[in-house]
Parts: structure tokens; C-alpha cells; sequence
């Protein structure tokens, strides 16, 4: 967890390098090397301010030959003091950095005056690498329903064989809790007030601007970099794992644009509805794409065509299923968008359209897979509506849409505790 906080903060460093104009990008090594270095004197010592540091740095500088580095490191060696190496370029550098990487940027924190919207994240975005136990919490449920009952059966694997189950848990674990954590913080975005967005009452115009403004500000440079920088550093990395990373962040963007269409009244597409839909289960197809690679097997297309469909079927069940919960939370529910766009007579209707278009596509692709491997799938997504007690959903046949809700405002504020 420190490494990856450590890589963030450099991460963000060569950034800021690239934007003062002191990176080049013949020389990343050097690069790498400077970041650390600004990393290092950014970090609290003492009372030592800022000025003092540079002065510091300014009169001693011509002293540090490469021969007084070199007697340096002999003596650390010979004191048991361990070198970090930074495996992603090569470059290595004292473990004395590394007794740094607790900082946190001060200027960074939260400051709106009312103090109860700051409750809203307990997460500080600055730490993004870390994972919660909540997010693990709410992780579990999709890593259970992933690993040993839905995805375990397309890569020939026998769930009822703990030792594959926790061989593969501790990279699949991570990576499904970090994607929860990203989500948390998105979903904080969404349910802070705005002049525009009256979710509720409580807080100060300022300060949820600023509060607003600090969070996405952490989705516009990639957020996914200290876990991208993990998997690579254990060869694990793909380049589709990263198209699907890239999917995950224009997913949370279309959340939040058309979370704050709705409240704001404004018109949105029904091409952003669908492809956010699509997109949602993001998180499904990095896990299944990390398990080839675990294994050290070549992906199959035609599997990830057809559970990419069954996602999307799921997508949609879940979110019927959940849609009044919601309307009041102000989350992304393909029903809600298609309220708006086409009105709740013909709502219904319209996606019922595209329920029965993927449910085509779905049974075509059925039939494709192996007989065996089809009569399994086919039983645990009826399992999974069961177990869920859903009463739409496909396989059973079955699809219910819920009264739709009209006038959003007035259903809410029968819950005057929602967000």
C-alpha cells in the first residue's frame, strides 16, 4: 500500500515537472530521478520551511560528489540500511525516502466551513491508493459471485478447489476493492450539493464547490496509475486491462453528467445512456482479463463477447430491481434516463426494445458455447435471480418493469433523509 502511494506521489510529480517545462522526454531515468528528489524536499522536517531547505540544498550542493555518494552508500550498506528499487525503471535510491511516504500535501485538505459536508468523504482523495475496509466489503460480494460461481466455469476451473480460490484471491481481491474505492469517491462527487443540484439542504455553496472541485479534479488524470503500476510491476498489465481501466473512468464521467442532467433538468442522449450501461460492468472484464493472465492463458473472445452481453442483461435487472432506491439516491439507473428521454408512458416500452434485442444477441451467442459449459452458466444466472429475489431478469423468461416515477422531486421528499 505505501509503494503505491509512493508511485502516485511521483506519478503526480512528473506531472507537475511536465507542466513548468522541467521534464524531457529523452531522459525519463532523469525524470524519474528529480521527482523523487522534489518529493523528498517537499516532505515535513522539523520546522524546516521550505526557503531553508532550497538554502540548505544551494550551500551543500557542491560538496556531494559522486565520490562522497558512493562512501555514503558503503556506509548504509555496512549499517543493515536497505536500498528501495524502484522496479518500474531501474533506477534505485537510499531507504531514507522511503521514511517519507507518509506525506500528505496540507494544502490539500479539505476546508469548507461547514464542517458536516466534510463527513461526506471520509476518504481523502489525496491517498487514493488506499483501499478501505468498506470498499473491501462491498468488493466481496462481486469476487464471490465472480470467482467461484459465474466466471470460474469459462476458464475450466473447479470451484469446489479452495487452493485455486485463494491462489488467485490476494491480486483479484486488491484490484476489485480499489475499483470500489474509486467508485465511493464518485459517488461522494454525485451526492454533494451544488447550486444547481438541491439534493439537500445541508452545507455551504463555497466550500461543496470546492470540496466538488478537489474530487474530480482526482478522475481527470488517471486515477487508475498505482494500480496499473502494481500489475505491471508483476506482469500483469495488458493493454486491454487498460482500455477497460480507461472504460471504468468515461463510465463514472457519464454517471455524473447524467446523475446532474437529471437533477438539473437538462436533457440528456440516449447514446450516453446505453454506453454507460455498457460500460458499467467494467470491473467484471478487468477481473476476467486478470485471471488469463494469472493462468498464463490466451483470452477468449468469444467467451468475453457473450458475458459482456450477460453483463449488460444483468445491468438492467439490477437495475429495475433497484430503481426506487435509486431515484432517491440520484445514482445511474438506465430506467430513470429512460423516464426522461422518453417519458414515463413510453418509457417501458423503449427499453423494452433493447431488452429483447441483447436477449436475442444472448441466445444466439449461447449457442456457440461449449453444451456443457452453457447448461452450467445457464443454471447459476437462475440461481442468481432466485438467490437475489428478483422477479425480472434473464433466463427465467420473465422481465418486470416497475411502476415508473414521474415527478422525481415530489417521490423524494417523502424520504427526507436521503441524500
Amino acid at each position: 500500500m505505501e509503494e503505491l502511494k509512493k508511485l502516485e506521489q511521483v506519478q503526480r510529480t512528473l506531472g507537475f515537472m511536465e507542466s513548468r517545462g522541467m521534464a524531457t522526454s529523452s531522459d525519463l531515468e532523469s525524470n524519474r530521478f528529480l521527482a523523487n528528489l522534489i518529493v523528498l524536499l517537499i516532505q515535513p522536517c522539523g520546522e524546516l520551511g521550505l526557503e531553508k531547505k532550497c538554502s540548505l540544498v544551494s550551500e551543500h550542493m557542491p560538496k556531494i560528489s559522486a565520490a562522497f555518494l558512493e562512501e555514503a552508500s558503503l556506509l548504509l550498506s555496512r549499517e543493515g540500511i536497505s536500498e528501495v528499487e524502484d522496479k518500474h525503471n531501474g533506477c534505485c535510491m537510499p531507504a531514507m525516502i522511503s521514511c517519507f511516504r507518509n506525506f500528505v500535501d496540507n494544502s490539500l485538505q479539505l476546508d469548507c466551513d461547514n464542517k458536516k459536508d466534510a463527513g461526506l468523504l471520509q476518504t481523502n482523495f489525496e491517498d487514493m491508493a488506499m483501499v478501505g475496509f468498506d470498499a473491501m466489503q462491498r468488493a466481496n460480494s462481486t469476487l464471490e459471485d465472480f470467482q467461484c460461481r459465474s466466471y470460474f466455469m469459462f476458464h475450466g476451473m473447479d470451484v469446489n478447489r479452495p487452493q485455486l480460490l485463494f491462489k488467485y484471491l490476494p491480486v483479484l481481491s486488491f484490484t476489485e476493492s480499489f475499483i470500489y474505492q474509486l467508485d465511493s469517491l464518485n459517488e461522494k462527487i454525485l451526492h454533494l450539493p451544488t447550486g444547481g443540484i438541491t439534493v439537500s439542504e445541508r452545507g455551504c455553496k463555497e466550500g461543496n464547490q470546492r470540496l466538488i472541485t478537489k474530487f474530480t479534479d482526482a478522475f481527470k488524470s488517471n486515477p487508475f496509475v498505482p494500480l496499473e503500476g502494481l500489475l505491471e510491476c508483476r506482469g500483469l498489465l495488458t493493454e486491454r486491462i487498460r482500455e477497460e481501466f480507461r472504460h471504468g473512468e468515461e463510465y463514472w464521467a457519464l454517471e455524473r453528467k447524467l446523475c446532474c442532467a437529471l437533477m438539473s433538468k437538462e436533457k440528456i442522449s440516449v447514446e450516453d445512456v446505453l454506453r454507460a450501461i455498457h460500460l458499467k460492468s467494467f470491473d467484471y472484464r478487468v477481473l476476467n482479463l486478470l485471471l488469463y493472465q494469472l493462468r498464463g492463458e490466451k483470452v477468449n473472445n468469444l467467451h468475453m463477447e457473450f458475458l459482456s452481453v450477460s453483463e449488460f442483461l444483468v445491468e438492467v435487472s439490477d437495475d429495475l430491481f433497484d430503481y426506487e432506491d435509486d431515484v432517491i439516491e440520484n445514482s445511474f439507473n438506465v430506467l430513470r434516463m429512460f423516464v426522461r428521454i422518453y417519458g414515463a408512458s413510453k418509457a417501458p416500452t423503449a427499453l423494452a426494445k433493447y431488452i429483447a434485442e441483447a436477449e436475442q444477441k444472448y441466445e444466439s451467442l449461447l449457442k456457440t458455447l461449449d453444451p456443457q459449459l452453457s447448461l452450467n452458466y445457464q443454471k447459476r444466472c437462475e440461481e442468481a435471480t432466485k438467490e437475489g429475489g428478483k422477479i425480472s431478469g434473464h433466463r427465467l423468461g420473465t422481465w418486470s418493469i416497475p411502476p415508473v416515477i414521474g415527478d422525481e422531486d415530489l417521490y423524494r421528499s417523502n424520504f427526507p433523509d436521503s441524500k
